[in-house]
């Protein structure tokens, strides 16, 4: 489908993390291991907090290893928080307004996964989102439509409720279809403070995704690696797949669970229940 990776910590230049891991998301839109293909070339986008009002996006149709411009800015823009996506579709086109991440306001939201026979229930789904905000609908993706479902359900307000309400209702409608197997969400999304990263799919078997362990634990672990001994005990990394193949660095988020990283580094984990609509 898709992969995807989110930073909360230290302020890092994109570049270290997107394109000098050995396996780093760069590497990953060509190199998937765990992903549903193994390419992921369908457009790639970066959303980012820095000094300006809002978040930062740049997003394209180009494949993420091959465009010259992600290269130079990802050498020079340097953030605490940024979240950045590259594309697989299922089906929709490949166009700009559906790449990820998405933005509204100060957040941005990324996901891995879809929603199962998708012209089948979209525009039940859509005529489920707020009237306000329909007209921000730019693209023709099942994750867009996802997003604003949020936002029309409480995001600003309560996040992990209204993403739960939001999931709750696709199951629903799915249902009423006959659709048994409804939604794969592998979700990450932020408000420029706080991180909130979903793994859940109606068949409990969701698409791949990882956390990076506690700093000392990991510098304790790998005393020979300067990269890892930069990090701090604030710094959380969550990925589709792991950057590197090195014992004790990253947790599998499990199932029908989701990560909240807070402003301070602190994380909780909490379980994740649609809520039917």
């Amino acid at each position: 489908m898709c992969r995807w990776m989110a930073w909360h910590g230290q302020p890092v230049l994109l570049d270290e993390l997107l394109f000098k891991p050995k396996h780093g998301l760069i590497d990953q839109s060509l190199h998937s291991r765990m992903g549903a293909e193994t390419t992921n070339g369908d457009g790639f986008g970066v959303g980012w907090y820095g000094t300006g009002e809002g978040p930062g996006v740049y997003r394209s149709i180009s494949p993420a290893w091959g465009d010259a411009n992600l290269r130079h800015l990802a050498g020079h823009v340097e953030s605490p928080l940024f979240l950045a996506h590259v594309r697989a579709t299922s089906g929709t086109a490949i166009q700009e307004t559906n790449c990820h991440p998405y933005l509204h306001d100060r957040w941005l939201f990324v996901h891995n996964g879809l929603v199962n026979d998708f012209h089948t229930v979209r525009r039940e789904l859509m005529l489920a989102v707020d009237g306000a905000l329909f007209a921000n609908i730019e693209g023709s993706t099942d994750s867009e439509v996802l997003f604003y479902l949020a936002l029309t359900m409480g995001l600003e307000d309560e996040p992990i409720a209204a993403l739960e309400r939001t999931v709750g209702l696709v199951e629903g409608i799915a249902g009423r279809h006959g659709i048994s197997r409804a939604l794969q969400a592998s979700i990450g999304v932020s408000d420029g403070e706080t991180l909130w990263a979903v793994r859940y799919s109606t068949e409990h078997k969701s698409r791949t995704l990882y956390a990076s362990a506690d700093a000392q634990a990991i510098k304790q672990l790998h005393p020979e690696n300067p990269r890892l001994q930069r990090l701090r005990d604030e710094d959380r990394l969550v990925v589709s797949e792991p950057f590197a193949d090195l014992p004790g660095v990253w947790h599998e988020i499990a199932e029908s669970t989701v990560l909240i990283v807070l402003p301070d580094g602190q994380h909780e984990w909490r379980s994740f229940r649609p809520v039917a609509a």
